[in-house]
């Protein structure tokens, strides 16, 4: 087999895998609390640094604010979390877990996100810079680029900070001609 084919089959199978594992660790945790990924991944990064204020929690999860809003409606609307408003900046807006919340994450599994990123977070600069690289260049073989960015296994968009006044196309994930909305 010549090396190309080898190269394309093994890169076939590593993205085969990835998927294979991100599938597996979502239903799992899905099951297991009731909640999605990017949720369950939300709670357990509030876990860590409560209180934290919404900001912070949309840097350390790589999301834009306006997409952790949304999750933390769900968590708050079934009673996971709390968010309270800064006395001294009314801007800022804090979240905690509640005693349910904390309970869930007590009995929760890890998830795929959070060992996505602790262990891109580890890898030393030209590696991770060589594995950024070669990620736009499948996105690109694919035709990806203006595919609006899901979380994993979710339906929820993470809107990119260079294109958070923007609109995706609710059907298709797409940015929409001149970031307006299709009807």
């Amino acid at each position: 087999m010549p090396i190309t084919c080898k190269a394309v089959a093994g890169i076939i199978d590593n993205l085969r895998r990835v998927f294979q594992v991100v599938n597996e660790y979502s239903k799992r945790a899905e099951k297991e609390t009731g909640l999605t990924g990017p949720q369950l991944w939300a709670i357990k990064v509030i876990s860590d640094s409560e209180p934290i204020k919404v900001s912070d929690l949309a840097r350390k999860m790589y999301l834009h604010p306006a997409t952790v809003v949304g999750i933390l409606d769900r968590l708050e609307t079934r009673g996971l979390v709390a968010r309270t408003r800064s006395t001294e900046d009314r801007r800022v807006v804090y979240v905690d877990l509640t005693e349910l919340g904390k309970d869930l994450v007590n009995q929760a599994p890890e998830v795929v996100q959070g060992v996505l990123v602790r262990g891109l977070e580890q890898l030393p600069k030209d590696e991770l810079l060589t594995i950024a690289d070669s990620l736009e260049q499948l996105v690109g073989i694919v035709g990806a680029q203006g595919v609006a960015p899901k979380l994993m296994l979710s339906p929820c968009v993470n809107v990119p900070a260079e294109q958070s006044d923007a609109r995706y196309e609710e059907n298709t994930g797409r940015l929409a001609p001149n970031g307006q909305a299709s009807p």
